[in-house]
């Protein structure tokens, strides 16, 4: 299985750093994990087209992790061949955004449709709404729906991938729970956004104070992935912006409490289990 941090920045625009998004893959499994800003940019330098994906697997529906997913599902169309089905997985009112996506490209679709003559269908969406508790398959994986505390952002929910006998949970945004710590009992590596609440604490701006309520911390991070069992904490999303030079900081500040392996770096860092 290797995971691939696809994007690592966060709803503030960084000329490094794409939307949150992250490349699950694996012998039988390709996956897609939320759509941030630049994601099909950073696909594309990961090897992966959008036919080449299996199903995108939405954590929320906060603007900055479905920003580009109205890309994915425009260039699946263009380049996959008819008969070809795009998964999107996410919770409830995931359809309802998807179809409002589609309503935005409705003039885009035609003109497509107008100009290629072997173009004779409309993008073909699967859109699946799950709940914690739910579990499925996409290609060779297995997938479980986990619980996450991203209020008032409900419901929002993780994903836990078990494929070959090596897993990974993609945490997506929030504060630890209970649920949280369930899905990433025993896994063998756990993604987690995290922020700087130091850094944070320093910016005088009432907005930027309110993400504090609802993002884990480095440490938070740490603390659930020691608590879980996890070999590999995979930390992304950094907000503020992780500077160069700074990674031994924000690593430290996990391993404080988490003593396994901890990745972290730039977009298209890569871990294989």
């Amino acid at each position: 299985m290797k995971i691939t941090l696809l994007g690592t920045g966060s709803p503030i625009p960084d000329p490094r750093r794409a939307g949150p998004s992250t490349l699950v893959q694996t012998d039988g499994a390709c996956l897609l994990v939320d759509a941030g800003r630049g994601v099909l940019m950073r696909l594309a330098a990961a090897g992966v087209l959008p036919p080449m994906l299996h199903g995108v697997l939405v954590t929320h529906l906060h603007s900055d992790h479905i920003t580009d997913l109205n890309d994915v599902i425009t260039t699946h169309w263009v380049m996959a061949p008819q008969g070809f089905v795009l998964r999107i997985v996410g919770p409830p009112r995931t359809k309802e955004v998807v179809d409002a996506i589609l309503a935005s490209l409705a003039p885009d679709l035609q003109y497509r449709l107008d100009h290629h003559a072997d173009l004779t269908w409309t993008p073909n969406v699967e859109v699946t709404e799950v709940a914690p508790g739910d579990v499925f398959t996409m290609g060779s994986a297995t997938i479980t729906v986990g619980a996450t505390d991203h209020r008032p952002v409900e419901p929002t929910v993780a994903f836990r991938v078990d494929d070959g006998g090596t897993s990974v949970v993609l945490g997506g945004d929030g504060v630890p729970c209970a649920g949280l710590d369930a899905l990433c009992a025993n896994a063998d590596a756990y993604v987690q956004t995290v922020i700087r609440d130091d850094l944070v604490k320093l910016i005088p701006n009432a907005r930027i104070q309110d993400i504090l309520d609802y993002h884990s911390s480095v440490e938070q991070a740490g603390q659930t992935a020691a608590r879980a069992g996890v070999r590999t904490l995979v930390l992304t999303h950094y907000v503020p912006s992780m500077q160069p030079g700074q990674e031994d900081d924000w690593r430290s500040r996990a391993a404080a409490h988490f003593t396994g392996e901890i990745v972290l770096g730039d977009d298209l860092t890569a871990v294989t289990l």
